[in-house]
């Protein structure tokens, strides 16, 4: 809230300094007679000094005098005082008063009220548009965001155009996700980058994040560096794993430590798995036990390391149970092994008897993972619901596991019967006489075919996991998939894989 006309030593909350220069006051007494007689500038000033003394009605009275004598930032101050106090009519009167004469700021909060306590979404937009017009930056990123509400995807780019070329980041960073939405990868990169060599964290995080995507892992990490400075998690955690890959051990750790304390919840997990390599006990058990509670492959590997080095087996079984529930396989089958050293049975744990759907611990590929975020951060973007980004990369992996081969563009290459699905436990034997494509290039209605024939699942349902993986990996060709779409679509993957023999 800026009153205008207000010192910088105010006593009211919300009194910045003056918008514009006033020269020294009188003396109030003069200032007094002076308004009376008419004159609004006096009024104004004497408003100004109520409000500094903390005399609302007072500043209220000698403004309103002000404002109808046609003193311009009178009418403005009434109107931050009416929104202030909750009466919303009057600040809209007098915000409408001021914003007739060109005054942009009045203008802003007057569609800032009529889109929030009115939902007049039209007058709003006209009001955003006059003040987007006359050069406010504030009102061109309003109007943008309104623009996207009400689906206007020309006006919303015009608008964050308009907004970061003067300087806004947030709407750099919102170009850069339109981009990416549509199609155009080359324009997100273009308003990542400006946004954060301007210091926007979160854009530097997601140019790297489609660089990585690229498999340019050099300019990636680049910009995951610049992410990190500003303590972002997600770049820490990124960088922890490029070091890890390279067996940069002292690195890895350290970056996964730091990921670890900003927040990120796999990073402990990460941070246990290489304190692990490097033979470091304590610091092993200190990260797994801290991620243990919410992270199954570290609960597991936590349960491991108590068997393990102090022989601990009733904890090693609350571990392993606690993986299990989460349908950890591993988890699973070293608890079977386990209770019956305890003296208990496995016919007795509910997590051995109904197994809760299987927990997907095989590693992302960088492309997998990155692609799974972005495709999160899109859609969280605006406020709306999206699914985890695990979820995502499970329906990526999924694909890839089952089809055995590279995927490149629009064909599956190599023979799905080979690879991950024969060491799965399906072999040729098991596939129906003609069920296989030939050649070595399949098409992916024939992909499609092999594996509704080869599982039982129905066509459709093999096709809407293939679409939801298209989306996600080549942006634009269809709107992100909801929570529940993928819900549905990780229960199908799971399925396919469970028939198919995989874990």
């Amino acid at each position: 809230m800026t009153l205008v006309g207000a010192t910088e030593a105010t006593a009211w909350p919300g009194i910045p300094v003056p918008r514009t220069p006033e020269p020294l006051d009188p003396a109030e007494a003069n200032l007094v007679d002076r308004a009376r007689d008419g004159d609004r500038d006096a009024a104004h000033r004497l408003g100004r000094l109520c409000a500094e003394r903390d005399d609302r009605l007072g500043a209220r009275h000698w403004w309103e005098r002000a404002a109808r004598a046609g003193n311009v930032d009178s009418a403005y101050n009434l109107g931050l005082w009416h929104r202030t106090h909750g009466t919303t009519e009057e600040a809209i009167g007098w915000f409408e008063l001021a914003a007739a004469t060109g005054d942009t700021d009045a203008a802003t909060n007057l569609a800032s009220l009529l889109l929030e306590r009115r939902g007049d979404t039209d007058g709003a937009r006209t009001w955003f548009e006059r003040a987007a017009e006359d050069g406010s930056r504030h009102a061109a990123r309003r109007l943008a965001l309104l623009c996207e509400d009400q689906g206007d995807g020309m006006g919303a780019r015009r608008w964050h155009f308009r907004a970061a070329v003067d300087g806004d980041l947030r709407s750099a960073h919102d170009l850069g996700f339109l981009g990416y939405a549509a199609g155009d990868e080359a324009e997100a990169l273009h308003w990542w980058e400006y946004a954060a060599r301007g210091g926007h964290a979160e854009a530097a995080y997601h140019m790297a994040l489609l660089l990585h995507a690229a498999r340019d892992e050099k300019g990636a990490e680049a910009f995951y560096r610049l992410a990190a400075r500003a303590d972002h998690p997600g770049a820490a955690f990124r960088l922890g794993d490029m070091a890890l890959c390279r067996g940069d051990l002292p690195t890895a750790r350290a970056c996964f430590e730091r990921a670890a304390k900003t927040g990120r919840p796999d990073a402990r997990r990460m941070a246990g798995l290489v304190c692990a390599r490097m033979d470091d006990k304590a610091a092993t058990a200190h990260w797994y036990g801290r991620a243990a509670a919410d992270d199954p492959e570290a609960a597991f590997r936590f349960g491991l390391l108590l068997i393990a080095e102090h022989n601990d087996l009733k904890g090693g079984r609350h571990w392993f149970r606690r993986a299990a529930e989460r349908g950890h396989h591993g988890a699973m089958v070293e608890l079977r092994t386990l209770l019956p050293l305890l003296g208990a049975s496995p016919e007795a744990e509910e997590c051995l008897l109904d197994p809760a759907a299987p927990y997907w611990s095989r590693p992302a590929e960088p492309e997998q993972a990155a692609r799974a975020e972005l495709a999160v951060a899109a859609a969280r973007r605006r406020g709306d619901p999206a699914a985890e980004p695990a979820d995502l990369v499970e329906i990526l992996g999924t694909w890839d596991l089952v089809t055995g081969g590279v995927v490149t563009g629009d064909l599956v290459t190599g023979n799905p019967v080979t690879g991950d699905l024969v060491a799965g436990g399906l072999s040729s034997a098991d596939v129906p006489s003609g069920a296989l494509p030939a050649g070595n290039e399949v098409g992916p209605a024939d992909t499609v075919g092999w594996l509704a024939r080869a599982s039982g699942l129905h066509r459709a349902a093999i096709e809407h996991l293939g679409l939801v993986r298209a989306t996600l990996l080549r942006p634009g060709t269809a709107p992100w998939p909801t929570p529940a779409e993928v819900e549905h679509v990780l229960g199908t993957a799971r399925d396919l894989r469970r028939r198919l023999g995989l874990r």
